[in-house]
């Protein structure tokens, strides 16, 4: 697609791989709206970066129902979603609460598939639509503390399988990326030390690799692609 043509709604879009999308598709000339809970925070970036702010939390399906309608009405239409929004948890299997599990579920996985399912509903109407699901290097393999995170990224993979399936017949593409570890908030927020380094993943790599994604000729897709550091420390 023309990113002059998109029109989109980039969930968790206040930091991180969110924001360095927004900020490099608008850069494309794309109009986007970001959305994400912390209303002070989302509403910063947007004007940071001359978006659009629809303040909401995915895990919430009357929340989910109104950033995607706010959208069409604030931009004028809707053509492209990135499933972006999502938290970690780091737990041993043996320590893993049934709470914390849910909590995450509720976001990373009910969330990302009650914004696609409304995201499908106008794009469906429409016969024309892409969605980016942001999954990650641990839907691809688990790892020891990765009961609930690793679990939502595959679940996530699934079910971008599935929409695929489903969509492509209303010329919808559903497309999946995978980064591996980024230098963001994100790791911070779960527990997990990241040094500092110039050879490790930045969110505007993965960003790039959104808007090459969107950027193909709608006549063809990518249906899956895996982002990782060259050489990391």
């Amino acid at each position: 697609m023309n990113l002059q043509d998109a029109k989109a709604l980039i969930t968790g879009g206040s930091a991180g791989i969110g924001l360095e999308t927004a900020r490099l598709m608008i850069s494309k000339g794309a109009k986007v709206a970001i959305s994400a809970r912390r209303e002070d925070k989302l509403k910063a970036a947007a004007e940071e970066i001359g978006a659009v702010a629809i303040p909401g939390d995915v895990s919430n399906e009357e929340d989910v129902k109104r950033m995607v309608a706010t959208t069409v009405k604030e931009l004028g239409g809707y053509n492209v979603l990135i499933n972006n929004a999502a938290f970690g948890l780091r737990a041993p299997l043996i320590e893993q609460d049934t709470e914390s599990f849910n909590r995450l579920f509720a976001t990373n996985v009910t969330g990302a598939m009650m914004a696609g399912r409304e995201s499908a509903k106008h794009f469906v109407q429409q016969n024309y639509g892409n969605i980016v699901n942001i999954a990650s290097s641990a839907g691809l393999r688990g790892y020891a503390t990765g009961t609930a995170y690793a679990a939502s990224k595959f679940a996530l993979r699934g079910m971008t399988e599935c929409w695929r399936a489903e969509l492509r017949q209303h010329n919808i593409r559903v497309m999946l990326v995978n980064p591996s570890e980024v230098l963001t908030e994100f790791a911070a927020s779960y527990g997990r030390e990241q040094k500092p380094s110039e050879r490790k993943l930045r969110g505007v790599e993965i960003a790039h690799t959104i808007v090459n994604l969107l950027e193909m000729d709608d006549r063809g897709f990518t249906t899956e692609v895996s982002v990782w550091a060259t050489n990391p420390d």
